[in-house]
């Protein structure tokens, strides 16, 4: 049962993008100015509900009765288009929220974007809705649109020429511009959309809330999103947690990842940018697809449309020509397809049927069945059928623009698929707008370009294994929560707090005299590292602080005097807890474990490999804490430098079971002390040979208090 709180979400939502009425406030009896374009657009689009005009100055505008104010309209509105200057918006609100008008569209800018001023005005706005449970867009947006309900509430020009066709895609954006690009490149792409919302400064509803609404409308499939920047990251995940669960694919574009972009991004709609990592780790973690040009995130969108994936990765390719199947292998390849080989009795029936043709996969019919388009019908059926695949992928250059050919071959190939409607296929061609529809409608995904069409199939295939994955995210652990103070912790100290909460060191003791060195180490067992232990002194080794392979009695003893005049000399002012004294450990694979707390998402968890791989090569991955111990291993999995820790040319495999492990048990504790903490860094943390675990050797930990 829905809470109150959801239930008003979803009202004040029904009533913005299927308002049975509508304000405009500020209505102009110009069409062509923005206070008029919005109510243009409603008249034109056939828009079933009731208009109510607010101009003072007016008796009528466009043609319909115009009002003094909201307050003088019939009825109250479900929805308000406040089309005023900024200085005048406020009070505009204030008189919605006495009417009792369920939502309103805020178009003006000059809030949060130009500054202090800007933002407590956008930041009052924003405390009048919530308090009068009023559903606010904008400021600073371009609004929104059901095409279903032929209720178009913009004024951007992506509309000028056409409304949108309904259909099953939504589109939300933070920038009114780009999101009016989108609708405009989909409606040239025959993709269907129902929904259309531009957020702009966010003062109430944002992202976050459009992508979980939508993403429990039965007439959504897909949603397009474009942000620069998140203020929320625990609704924002809630939300693509909301999509994941209902099997409704998100296509983001999050721009800011450059420096100079997330500037650009702060001045536009007063984003937060956040670490670009971050975000791509919680795409990946809720099975999102992270556009990273408007071409790729238009073909994403319209091949998620049809709502059909495929179940596995095995695809088919059948050519005309020897040449377009070898792009496609290629292109296959680089997208993770899997080009199998047909099987031997398929490809019996294949010679059989057409013995100028090839017999495996790809299949390369040559030009012999254009006398004969019964070929055509049983390769894709035999393909289909005895091939096993998943996916099929077509070349047929530009034969279906033949006013001879063109009919013929969609029937055709029509006819071969007809049993397998429930798998993509694709058919890479060039021909004019109307056979690309007739095409399309018989089924089919048309794509131009080999690489775009096998990268689109990839996902498909990507985002259905995300689908059959259960998204977790574990409660936060309140038996892992700790003080840790305000101050600065030493190794040793940040050690026991971590080994508590289940990570794995070597053991250890703190001494402080040579005597007690030389005794730690003959218990312990040599060779020994020595370490000088401060909080003061986090980067050891800049001093000179680490001493390895320290092999008898003698040398614990010299090594541990060493070690305190280093840092007498070179960090004067340090509290000096003592010398660690540990044993050296095993030889394994280095990796590098950490946690950072982001602006957006709080507790973070990074892993990569140690070394040049996490230095030079970026090779990391992160995800939001907490998590299990299944996304722990596709973290681990999706680094470049995971085939090291499956075992690389003879050399034995990393006990990765125990790194998901460690993993875990530091998204939970990270997540259980969230408040206090900023970073932890384990590095390196060696991976030993399976079965035989993991060791952190070296720890530091650092609190918001510091």
């Amino acid at each position: 049962m829905a809470t109150a709180l959801q239930q008003q979400t979803r009202d004040t939502f029904d009533k913005a993008f299927r308002p049975t009425s509508v304000a405009i406030v500020g209505a102009s009896d110009d069409p062509q100015r923005i206070s008029g374009r919005s109510l243009h657009y409603l008249k034109h689009a056939g828009y079933e509900g009731s208009i109510y005009p607010i101009n003072p100055r007016r008796a009528y505008v466009q043609g319909l009765k115009a009002y003094p104010s909201i307050a003088d309209v019939p009825v109250t509105p479900d929805i308000a288009l406040i089309c005023l200057p900024v200085n005048m918006v406020k009070q505009a609100l204030t008189d919605c929220v006495e009417r009792g008008v369920g939502a309103a569209i805020v178009y003006a800018s000059g809030f949060a974007e130009t500054g202090d001023d800007g933002r407590a005005l956008q930041d009052e706005l924003g405390a009048i809705a919530r308090a009068g449970g009023l559903r606010l867009f904008g400021p600073n947006c371009l609004g929104l649109l059901h095409a279903r309900s032929r209720f178009i509430g913009t004024f951007s020009s992506a509309f000028d020429d056409a409304f949108p066709t309904p259909g099953p895609v939504a589109i939300v954006s933070q920038s009114g511009a780009y999101g009016g690009h989108l609708a405009y490149l989909c409606r040239a792409r025959n993709i269907g959309v129902g929904y259309w919302i531009s957020t702009g400064n966010e003062a109430d509803t944002d992202v976050s809330d459009c992508i979980k609404w939508l993403a429990q409308q039965d007439d959504v499939r897909v949603i397009m999103a474009y942000a620069e920047g998140v203020r929320d990251g625990e609704r924002f995940i809630d939300a693509l947690r909301t999509a994941h669960e209902n099997r409704k694919a998100v296509v983001f574009m999050k721009v800011g990842e450059s420096e100079s972009g997330a500037v650009a991004a702060q001045s536009h709609t007063a984003s937060l940018a956040g670490a670009d990592a971050v975000f791509d780790g919680v795409f990946r973690q809720y099975g999102v697809h992270r556009a990273r040009t408007t071409e790729e995130q238009v073909d994403i969108a319209y091949a998620c449309s049809r709502g059909i994936y495929p179940a596995s990765r095995r695809l088919g390719i059948i050519t005309v020509s020897g040449g377009f199947g070898i792009q496609l292998c290629d292109a296959a390849e680089r997208h993770a397809l899997d080009v199998a080989p047909l099987p031997d009795a398929a490809r019996s029936k294949l010679k059989e049927l057409n013995p100028l043709g090839s017999d495996n996969n790809p299949c390369d019919t040559t030009a012999g069945w254009l006398n004969d388009m019964s070929l055509i019908t049983k390769t894709f059926d035999i393909m289909y059928s005895d091939g096993g695949y998943d996916s099929m992928v077509g070349a047929f250059t530009m034969l279906p623009a033949s006013p001879t050919y063109g009919e013929r071959i969609k029937d055709a190939i029509r006819a071969g698929t007809q049993a397998y409607m429930d798998r993509p296929t694709v058919l890479c061609m060039e021909a004019g707008a109307e056979t690309v529809r007739s095409y399309e409608d018989a089924g089919f995904l048309i794509y131009t370009d080999s690489d775009r069409a096998t990268r689109s199939l990839s996902t498909l295939a990507t985002l259905r294994e995300g689908f059959e994955r259960k998204s977790v995210q574990p409660p936060a652990d309140p038996t892992l929560r700790r003080d840790l103070g305000s101050g600065p912790l030493s190794e040793a100290s940040a050690q026991t707090l971590l080994a508590d909460a289940g990570i794995p060191f070597l053991p250890s003791r703190v001494v402080k005299s040579a005597t007690a060195a030389v005794d730690a180490a003959s218990n312990l067992g040599y060779p020994v590292v020595m370490k000088i232990v401060s909080p003061d002194i986090l980067h050891k080794t800049e001093i000179g602080g680490v001493m390895l392979n320290i092999a008898d009695d003698q040398g614990a003893a010299d090594a541990y005097q060493t070690l305190i005049t280093r840092a007498a000399d070179k960090a004067p002012d340090a509290y000096i807890e003592g010398v660690l004294v540990t044993p050296m450990a095993n030889k394994g694979i280095e990796t590098i474990i950490g946690v950072t707390r982001d602006p957006v998402f709080g507790p973070v968890v990074m892993f990569g490999l140690g070394g040049i791989f996490a230095e030079l090569f970026r090779d990391v991955s992160f995800r939001a804490a907490p998590f299990d111990r299944d996304e722990a291993l596709r973290m681990i999995g999706e680094t470049q430098g995971y085939p090291l820790l499956k075992g690389f040319r003879g050399a034995p495999a990393a006990d990765i079971g125990a790194l998901a492990d460690l993993l875990q048990r530091l998204s939970a504790f990270a997540a259980a002390n969230a408040a206090q903490l900023e970073t932890i860094d384990l590095n390196p943390v060696i991976a030993l040979p399976q079965g035989q675990g993991v060791l952190a050797l070296d720890a530091v930990l650092v609190t918001r208090g510091q």
